[in-house]
């Protein structure tokens, strides 16, 4: 099995596959297609039938989407661990998953996913809106649970892979969170799996100018 990504430093959506796989060490061959160089939709052609990243090469199965892929990998290699087992709990899950899939464009578009810098920007109403709902999100999760040592609903998810390129955007822009949903950012950047990705990406070569927003902050 094949899984097919891009620069570990700013693609998001490959980073929840790779996540989701490395935290339950299913086994799989790594591809790295560095993007936006001179070739790279040539490479990804051999891959993926939407020239994006991920992309799953699993025998004759070849999947291009990061919600797809999680489900496919629940289903074949978890026997559905990576969804909860109570049937209403797996459908919020599941609407979690779909609401950062499918949303939150002004985090996408202003606050690209940087694992190496520090950056502080300009917040406008429409991005701190978008940041108040994931709050939300996070905060509600554990309303009410005895335990602040676990993840979104309970067992590391779906949610938590989606949610991962999240935490780290927030973390290289410093935005302020509420205790619940700061304390849940923390743990999910300090699962094993979020770790090694983000360690990779540090070491990367290639800098992308327009994912580099906003004032760099030395340490």
């Amino acid at each position: 099995m094949q899984l097919v990504i891009g620069n570990k430093n700013y693609s998001s959506w490959s980073m929840r596959a790779w996540v989701l796989l490395t935290h339950f060490q299913v086994e799989f061959e790594e591809v790295r297609i560095p993007l936006f160089t001179a070739d790279y939709q040539r490479a990804l052609a051999r891959y993926s039938p939407s020239l994006r990243v991920p992309a799953l090469v699993d025998g004759e199965l070849t999947l291009w989407d990061s919600l797809a892929i999680s489900e496919y990998i629940s289903e074949k290699y978890l026997q559905g661990a990576a969804l909860p087992e109570p049937l209403s709990t797996r459908a919020v899950c599941r609407a979690y998953c779909c609401e950062m899939h499918s949303g939150f464009f002004e985090i996408r578009n202003q606050l690209p996913m940087n694992c190496r810098q520090r950056r502080r920007l300009n917040i406008g109403a429409a991005l701190q809106e978008e940041i108040h709902r994931i709050d939300a999100l996070w905060a509600e999760a554990f309303k009410g649970r005895a335990s602040d040592e676990d993840y979104l609903f309970g067992e590391f998810s779906i949610a938590d892979s989606f949610f991962a390129p999240v935490a780290s955007r927030f973390r290289t822009y410093g935005i302020e969170l509420s205790a619940p949903a700061q304390a849940y950012a923390e743990r999910l950047l300090n699962n094993p799996a979020v770790k090694a990705w983000v360690e990779a990406a540090i070491s990367e070569p290639e800098s992308l100018p327009d994912f580099e927003m906003g004032a760099e902050i030395s340490d």
